[in-house]
């Protein structure tokens, strides 16, 4: 099979070129293939622009080329199952943009099909492959604060003038688009199971949460919390994340933004004093990219396993129906 992963964009989202055509170049066992448009000229604009060899005017060409192992999929959250489904009956691997698909059914379906194909399929969170969140994790593991009992994150952004964001029929909303990352985070750092969920948001005039806050309880005893919002000024690139984590013993506070990249910094708080923590951070998409890679080329597992991604869908689906989404 070689060394590399020849890779297919399927569609010219803006996070594609920003965030996931850097991080495929940057990857070093990936090489940017083709890239899929509703329409060749748009599709030809960005191979034009990147240096992409191949460019389709339709997804369904794109996943007809035999040369393609693996797709990304940045599109809309409501057409990520259908896509994800044929990407894969097409005989690709998958990265699929967060959120996987519209709730925790569709991502069971999702995953029943990579199993049926024997192939890979992994949820698109690039900030949990930070050696950041490799930290946070072992700090959480070492007992340096004692027992997690509870945990309080927040992401906040800009709003939106017009966006698929701030559309119901197609996804969108804070829940969506920002709120999955703060329940992943949760989990990752809280080893038990659910027990239960309360939340509240404010609406838009479209029906999609614009604001949400939401608290929830695990079998173990610990609790955590998150504020989501799209409502800092329209179009402004202003945003806000937060991290508390509250142990028996101490605990650690992080303004680390997800998906940053760069020297990031987090402290703990022990009865002994003050720990600063300093990380090296590559760009976040090229190490979800060389990860699937290694997948792809027989050495290792998804970062982000089926299991993680359904009980992550089951968590929102359950705050979705607590406000009423």
């Amino acid at each position: 099979m070689g060394n590399t992963v020849k890779w297919g964009i399927l569609g010219t989202a803006n996070i594609a070129r920003w965030a996931m055509i850097p991080g495929i170049k940057l990857a070093g066992n990936a090489e940017l293939y083709a890239i899929a448009g509703r329409s060749l000229e748009k599709a030809q604009r960005f191979a034009s622009e990147y240096g992409i060899g191949k460019a389709y005017g339709s997804y369904d060409e794109l996943l007809a080329d035999g040369n393609i192992q693996a797709v990304y999929v940045p599109l809309p959250n409501d057409i990520h199952i259908k896509w994800v489904k044929a990407a894969l009956k097409a005989g690709k691997h998958v990265l699929c943009e967060k959120p996987l698909a519209m709730n925790a059914g569709e991502v069971e379906e999702m995953f029943a099909t990579a199993k049926e194909c024997g192939l890979h399929l992994m949820e698109a969170y690039a900030y949990l492959h930070s050696p950041y969140i490799e930290s946070l994790k072992k700090d959480v593991a070492s007992g340096i604060i004692g027992d997690v009992n509870y945990i309080d994150t927040a992401f906040v952004t800009q709003g939106y003038k017009e966006d698929f964001r701030l559309h119901k029929e197609l996804g969108g909303g804070a829940m969506y688009d920002l709120g999955c990352y703060c329940t992943t985070m949760i989990l990752s750092l809280i080893d038990s199971d659910v027990e239960f969920v309360k939340a509240s948001a404010e609406f838009t005039d479209l029906g999609v949460d614009y604001l949400t806050s939401g608290q929830m309880r695990f079998k173990n005893g610990a609790r955590a919390s998150f504020n989501i919002g799209m409502c800092l000024g329209e179009n402004s690139n202003s945003r806000f994340d937060r991290l508390y984590v509250h142990g028996t013993k101490g605990s650690i506070r992080s303004d680390v933004e997800y998906n940053q990249e760069g020297k990031v910094r987090y402290s703990i708080y022990t009865e002994d004093g003050v720990i600063e923590r300093e990380i090296d951070v590559p760009q976040n998409y090229s190490l979800e990219v060389e990860q699937l890679g290694r997948c792809i080329l027989g050495d290792e597992k998804p970062h982000i396993t089926p299991e993680f991604s359904i009980k992550n869908a089951k968590l929102i689906d359950a705050v979705l129906s607590e406000i009423g989404y």
